[in-house]
């Protein structure tokens, strides 16, 4: 969709977009050759941009080159022109590669470099350095730019007529693009991790204040049961202290004045303890 695009706008997404595509069996990356556009598989370099490759809608394209992944002839692949003669579409899914609108089967990796084959394979999956298939850096791209995935009728005209297909000029049309750029995250996440750890360690001390207030409150609660107990005997006590106040030594003082009286008086007891008798001689 984009392969006729200006090349600074095909710059700048290179410059956002750039992932290396490293075969799943041979362990190297795929790398264009700056002078006859042949593709090599090296050890992988991500300071190189000859294995730099972006996706611009559905063209591979090679940063060090600025060229795109074409096939030409029956079965051989190779780097050349943007736009030029071939399949520079590429049609991407589980990680296999295969020329849009061709059956000549996959991308894979050879002793030479690399080529057509109808056998798939670990030699016909291709990733990045992260491991991740390069059908998922596609779909973010296509995430990221819905702007380049519109009707390839639309960009099927020069390159001098593409602002004005999308009704803005050359400067917003940068900004936009400046506007859906892809970001590092690794700040964002360094920040959310020692966010995470502070959390952590204020509810471990909130945790280990509730226990200690709970101990102290359960210790007073049987403290409180246990005054109440000891005060609860202690009424008990003084309520049976007024039945013992005559000890056995005044009763033993009372019976002699019960002995001297004689039978048929009548004898009146008052509070204040004296006896006499209620009809005297």
């Amino acid at each position: 969709v984009l392969r006729e695009w200006p090349h600074s706008y095909a710059g700048f997404f290179a410059d956002t977009e750039a992932f290396l595509m490293k075969n799943a069996k041979v362990k190297l990356c795929l790398q264009a050759s700056l002078m006859n556009g042949d593709l090599l598989l090296e050890d992988c370099n991500p300071e190189s941009d000859f294995q730099d490759w972006s996706w611009q809608g559905d063209s591979l394209m090679n940063h060090g080159t600025q060229s795109c992944l074409s096939m030409v002839g029956a079965n051989r692949v190779q780097a050349s022109l943007c736009g030029s003669t071939g399949y520079t579409s590429w049609d991407c899914s589980n990680s296999l590669l295969s020329p849009l609108g061709s059956s000549q089967g996959y991308l894979v990796a050879n002793r030479k470099g690399v080529a057509l084959n109808s056998v798939g394979g670990l030699k016909a999956q291709w990733r990045d350095v992260a491991d991740r298939s390069v059908c998922e850096e596609k779909a973010e791209q296509d995430r990221y730019f819905p702007a380049a995935l519109a009707s390839t009728h639309v960009y099927g005209h020069t390159a001098g007529n593409m602002t004005l297909a999308l009704g803005i000029g050359q400067e917003e049309l940068e900004e936009l693009l400046w506007f859906f750029r892809r970001e590092d995250p690794s700040t964002w996440n360094y920040s959310v991790l020692a966010l995470s750890f502070v959390a952590l360690i204020l509810g471990l001390l909130l945790l280990a204040i509730n226990i200690v207030r709970n101990r102290k409150r359960k210790i007073h609660m049987y403290r409180e049961a246990v005054q109440t107990t000891q005060q609860a005997e202690l009424e008990a006590k003084q309520a049976l202290m007024p039945v013992q106040e005559h000890s056995p030594a005044e009763l033993q003082k009372q019976e002699p004045v019960l002995q001297d009286q004689r039978s048929g008086e009548v004898v009146v007891q008052w509070k204040d303890g004296t006896v006499t008798s209620l009809y005297t001689e």
